[in-house]
């Protein structure tokens, strides 16, 4: 069973921490919260150092942020991203295209 992934914005680093699975399981529900999170936030510097486990619905959910951060004319970038997440990135060609810091 997916361990629910929940966002949780930090004002003093104004970062966005992701903190679960990033699974089948858990990605739809946090697109839904992102959406509302990442409203007021002018540059989305998301951080993934406690993503637990992510499956390709997760390097999707990734994919789809940069889509709407780019219709929204936001900056986006992704922090500690997780080896797992990068193989699978790197395995389908989209490592080249993910803002990574």
């Amino acid at each position: 069973m997916s361990q629910a992934c929940k966002l949780k914005h930090d004002p003093e680093t104004d970062y966005v921490n992701v903190c679960g699975d990033l699974t089948f399981a858990t990605v739809n529900n946090l697109l839904v919260s992102s959406r509302r999170v990442f409203t007021s936030i002018p540059v989305l510097n998301i951080d993934l150092a406690d993503v637990s486990c992510s499956d390709s619905a997760g390097l999707a959910l990734l994919i789809d942020w940069m889509r709407s951060a780019k219709q929204q004319n936001k900056n986006i970038v992704f922090h500690n991203i997780p080896a797992q997440m990068l193989a699978m990135a790197h395995a389908s060609g989209l490592d080249e295209l993910l803002p990574l810091q």
